[in-house]
């Protein structure tokens, strides 16, 4: 069943024109991935999504919900949270007072703080730690774990295992593959193909504003000439 439906939408940066007619389904429960080269149009798609960068023309909708024209702060009280590339976690907060200002929705669900630490254990570590004090890998943990603190049903996920070592990448991965055996949905953008062949369901490609390709996992492992022409892997 389609929890996200994003139906031909063109996005703009002024007369930049970035996102070119786009169409992709979520399926609720899976993890998806949007692969491509940078500046094909993946991050364009997830601000399209949660209405930062609003498309011109097209359509979106969410569990029977049109958010194509509505605020961020509307989509994200429908269930949808968005992990940007810069993670934007708070410096001066401690890791449990970075938790605990995104628990302000009255979205009901599993994801507390006792819950996260449960998933996290290194944030219950870290928790008086102040975000600043944190490695790379540790705020892009903290950074997903926030997310979740708004009860998700929908997590958009860019580029997180971006800079960071090969054995957080792991971590990361693992991460990624736990939350979605919590039932939460999730579109991930990511440049490590590798990462995504071992987690995600299905992939779509992106390519110069057009997605271009669309297969299972099983599929994507086949079809090296993809691979090869679009992502240089």
């Amino acid at each position: 069943m389609a929890l996200l439906h994003i139906g031909d939408i063109h996005t703009y940066y002024g007369e930049s024109y970035v996102l070119q007619g786009v169409s992709m389904e979520i399926n609720e429960g899976e993890i998806l991935t949007l692969l491509g080269r940078n500046g094909a149009g993946k991050t364009t798609t997830l601000r399209s999504v949660m209405g930062i960068t609003r498309p011109r023309s097209g359509r979106i909708t969410y569990q029977n919900h049109e958010t194509t024209h509505m605020n961020t702060y509307e989509i994200a009280q429908l269930g949808i949270a968005f992990v940007p590339e810069d993670r934007r976690i708070f410096a001066s907060l401690t890791v449990e007072e970075n938790l605990t200002i995104a628990n302000q929705s009255n979205r009901q669900g599993p994801w507390s703080l006792q819950s996260v630490y449960e998933l996290f254990p290194l944030l219950l570590d870290r928790r008086k730690n102040r975000g600043n004090q944190l490695s790379g890998g540790e705020q892009q943990v903290l950074a997903i774990a926030r997310a979740l603190m708004g009860n998700p049903l929908l997590l958009l996920l860019d580029e997180p295992s971006e800079g960071l070592a090969p054995q957080i990448i792991k971590l990361i991965a693992e991460t990624i593959a736990a939350i979605s055996r919590e039932n939460v949905t999730i579109l991930l953008v990511e440049q490590n193909i590798q990462m995504t062949l071992r987690i995600a369901h299905r992939h779509y490609v992106i390519d110069h504003g057009k997605i271009i390709y669309t297969g299972s996992n099983e599929e994507f492992i086949r079809n090296t000439a993809i691979r090869e022409k679009y992502l240089s892997v």
